[in-house]
């Protein structure tokens, strides 16, 4: 159990981040007077992690476990505290990057340890106490940083981490000390593909990140970026194809199992990262709702996620199957994310109900995928199928915000509000945000928020039908026995 409790809080630690900040964004964008660039505070985190993520797998594969997830702890801990004390934007913008390069290793390299010291029978019910913890911090951060930043200060979110970290590296160093410290044979790190992954991933993300604030992204400029990361993207699978052991394994995405779950759970974090970002401005725009209250009503989906996952992987472990659960979820969130289109976001009670249904859904994949996925290739593979899967997940928690974003200014721009351009810069949806509060109570205000609402509708509706592709792809799904026999520690992970 000290195993599992240090692994969980690496994880919680790294989920916590993607999340905390997106709540008190205007009043850390007023105290370092950077409106034109808050965005990039959270974007800058989540590009970061999701980049990260793959290579921290490999990492993991040869230098162990234990001394690479420490290597992700301290400098994630040194990150939060540089993040602290930041005094202009860019300084904060960098230590996110610095923060998110620590946190996308802290939750790939557990799950991957987890792996390695629990029987696959077992695994279910594990990851599903670990897919919990992170679907907990991620829905729980807005809560977190609301209440942090209205009753002490926006530094705090970041102060928090101190001894979260220093509690989770004392932990993990001495529970995993029996894991060997790498895999049987040597291993090459494939820098140039690593160098192409990271290269081109943030360029798409950055273009996409630019688009989702309203920025006109049809310059020579940003048009370079988006094709120099395409290009680089291209590179890069010619390089793992030839690579002898490369950064990502795209031959493992061939396994159908492994290319469905992975998909799965990119659409499940894409709902997931974004609807902790958009249903709190929901709640604050339309429904005339404060910060901290706003981020309250989060709770329902926070405790309905883990309990989700919870039942999940106890009836893996009872039944040895899968795709049932799965197929649930995945069918069942469409609907949910449907029905919070049509529910008035001023109806407390009924907003719940639907969110715990949305929790329910998106908790009940969590663990089923992943196992799936670990079932689905020989023992020796499952370091790298899990981390494949954690970058499914910090990749669809990327995309699904810049994208949702994107559509919603979208939307409002063709419901006729004055949303672009802005001077400065300035973010769209914050200007947006800081407007409607601005009118107070009047008609005008009205108008605004009737408006901001009929968007907000079409984009759930949009987000729905996008999730309709899970439950098409897990029909598809092979149902296999999980196996039973332990998976040993000192398994090579290729």
């Amino acid at each position: 159990m000290q195993v599992i409790f240090g692994l969980m809080l690496a994880i919680l630690l790294g989920a916590l981040e993607q999340s905390i900040v997106a709540v008190v964004l205007p009043e850390i964008a007023l105290r370092l007077n950077g409106f034109d660039v808050m965005a990039w505070v959270v974007s800058a985190y989540l590009i970061a992690s999701t980049v990260a993520t793959p290579i921290y797998g490999k990492l993991s594969d040869v230098l162990g476990r234990r001394s690479v997830l420490s290597f992700a702890i301290v400098l994630f801990l040194l990150a939060s505290i540089a993040c602290a004390l930041a005094q202009t934007m860019p300084q904060l913008i960098v230590a996110r990057i610095l923060q998110g390069l620590g946190g996308g290793g802290l939750i790939s390299v557990s799950q991957a340890a987890i792996a390695d010291v629990v029987p696959l029978r077992e695994r279910g019910r594990y990851q599903g106490y670990v897919s919990g913890v992170w679907a907990v911090a991620s829905m729980a951060g807005p809560v977190i940083g609301g209440y942090l930043a209205h009753y002490l200060s926006w530094r705090w979110i970041f102060w928090i981490n101190l001894p979260l970290a220093l509690l989770a590296l004392f932990t993990v160093r001495r529970a995993l000390r029996h894991l060997p410290a790498a895999g049987g044979r040597k291993h090459r790190i494939d820098y140039l593909g690593a160098l192409l992954f990271g290269g081109g991933l943030t360029g798409v993300l950055v273009f996409l990140t630019r688009l989702g604030q309203g920025h006109d992204v049809w310059r020579a400029d940003s048009l370079t970026l988006l094709g120099g990361g395409v290009a680089a993207l291209l590179v890069f699978v010619w390089q793992e194809r030839r690579a002898a052991d490369p950064v990502i394994p795209l031959a493992m995405l061939r396994v159908p199992t492994v290319a469905i779950c992975c998909i799965t759970l990119f659409l499940c974090f894409f709902q997931l990262i974004a609807m902790s970002v958009l249903l709190p401005l929901r709640f604050q725009v339309v429904g005339g709702a404060q910060a901290d209250s706003a981020a309250l009503r989060l709770v329902p989906l926070t405790l309905a996620i883990p309990f989700g996952a919870f039942i999940a992987g106890r009836l893996m472990t009872w039944s040895g199957r899968y795709k049932p659960l799965q197929l649930i979820g995945a069918a069942a969130a469409p609907l949910a994310i449907a029905a919070l289109a049509f529910v008035d976001p001023r109806a407390v009670v009924l907003t719940g109900i639907v969110m715990v249904a949305l929790g329910l859904a998106i908790g009940l994949q969590l663990p089923s995928a992943l196992v799936a996925t670990q079932n689905a290739v020989p023992p020796q593979q499952v370091g790298v199928a899990t981390a494949l899967t954690a970058f499914s997940r910090m990749l669809g928690g990327a995309v699904g915000v810049a994208v949702l974003t994107t559509v919603l200014i979208a939307l409002l721009r063709h419901s006729g509000m004055a949303v672009s351009p802005l001077p400065g810069g300035e973010d769209v949806l914050m200007h947006l945000f800081r407007e409607v509060l601005s009118l107070g109570d009047g008609a005008e205000a009205a108008a605004v928020r009737q408006t901001a609402e009929r968007s907000f509708r079409a984009l759930f509706l949009a987000s729905a039908a996008v999730s309709l592709l899970a439950p098409l792809l897990v029909v598809r799904l092979r149902e296999a026995t999980l196996r039973g026999s332990p998976v040993k520690a000192a398994a090579t992970v290729e």
